[in-house]
């Protein structure tokens, strides 16, 4: 398997210690600690309008990330297509593609908090219809096709940034139900779920797993990836005071399908039973262990590693990082390793083949 950091940047100001740094210097330090101890992939989420989520703009994030690491790549999950203009979206994901040598990785979701589309005026229903007609010209953009521009010299007009990975970088999709994940086979994307949010134990993320591969497109290359909070240490309290605070906020913040579980069942939906179910992973470095065994037997390629929720402080997350990247055996790349992302640009720009062991996505 591999072993990822995925930070959803939530945020309660009141936690905060005066003078602390804020949410984004704390990511910026947790992307360089993640990059120094060889972990794959550091993946952001997008949100709006609460706190159960700060950053409404994550090619921002990954854009200074780029010149803040140098081995891990950077990833969204996801850029909620929906409330995009494509072609826009695809300008931004294609400069940071080239501001870190080919390190993007495109996670896409159509959106699921009611919240974040009336914020902008868009009704929550239409979300999926808008995912669905944005997601074809988003991949002709990036792929440098022309794109129709009825009032521009001659009727088209192209994107004058292309991505360095080509024809674009690997693409995931974020589900949240079962439903979903044909769909998602379909497109021969990798694909990200959430356990905590809708499974009741890891039983149910083996068999999504399984009705995801079977509805692959024959010989399609994809990744499977599941998210699970992460705290390693002797004293799991912290861990499980953060992840019920954490909690809480999802609830407040009406994140659609946590709500239903937890109105669906409410003692399964709790900190310890999502702990002794295995859909999050607090405790000490040999239970984390003997759970990711179990993970990857339910045939989960990569695991994403929210390590940074409900107020942890930054240190102490951190820590949990390197704790995990010991306990996986995660090699710790050496100094002599981290080459300059500057230099990766100027030595790809004639749009060569992803780094290896990136997933090949076929073009649509």
């Amino acid at each position: 398997m591999r072993y990822s950091v995925f930070s959803v940047l939530d945020d309660d100001p009141s936690r905060r210690a005066p003078g602390a740094p804020d949410r984004y210097e704390e990511a910026i330090a947790l992307a360089r600690t993640a990059d120094r101890e060889g972990l794959d992939t550091f993946w952001v989420a997008e949100h709006h309008f609460h706190p159960g989520g700060v950053l409404p703009s994550p090619n921002v994030l990954l854009g200074a990330l780029a010149r803040e690491t140098r081995r891990i790549r950077l990833g969204t999950m996801v850029n909620v297509l929906s409330l995009h203009r494509p072609r826009e979206l695809a300008e931004s994901l294609a400069l940071v593609d080239r501001l870190s040598a080919g390190r993007l990785e495109i996670g896409l979701g159509s959106g699921y908090i009611p919240l974040e589309f009336q914020g902008y005026g868009i009704d929550p229903s239409q979300r999926r219809e808008l995912f669905d007609a944005a997601y074809p010209e988003l991949l002709s953009a990036l792929s440098g096709e022309l794109l129709a521009a009825p009032t521009a010299p001659g009727g088209h007009v192209r994107l004058n940034v292309l991505p360095v990975q080509r024809p674009y970088p690997p693409l995931w999709m974020a589900v949240q139900t079962s439903e979903a994940l044909p769909f998602v086979a379909a497109r021969g994307v990798s694909v990200a779920m959430i356990p905590y949010a809708n499974m009741q134990g890891l039983p149910e993320l083996s068999e999504r797993v399984r009705r995801y591969r079977e509805a692959l497109p024959s010989g399609a290359r994809t990744r499977t990836a599941a998210a699970f909070h992460i705290y390693v240490a002797d004293r799991p309290s912290p861990g499980i005071r953060a992840l019920k605070r954490y909690l809480e906020e999802r609830l407040t913040t009406q994140s659609t399908h946590f709500v239903a579980r937890q109105q669906r069942d409410p003692g399964g939906s709790t900190p310890e039973s999502l702990v002794r179910n295995g859909l999050a992973l607090i405790g000490t470095p040999g239970e984390i262990r003997e759970r990711l065994v179990q993970i990857e037997a339910c045939g989960i390629t990569d695991v994403l590693g929210i390590f940074d929720f409900g107020g942890l402080t930054p240190g102490a997350v951190r820590a949990s990082v390197r704790r995990f990247a010991r306990l996986a055996g995660v090699d710790r790349p050496s100094p002599l390793s981290l080459g300059s992302p500057v230099e990766g640009v100027l030595s790809r720009s004639d749009g060569s083949a992803p780094p290896a062991g990136s997933p090949v996505v076929p073009s649509e």
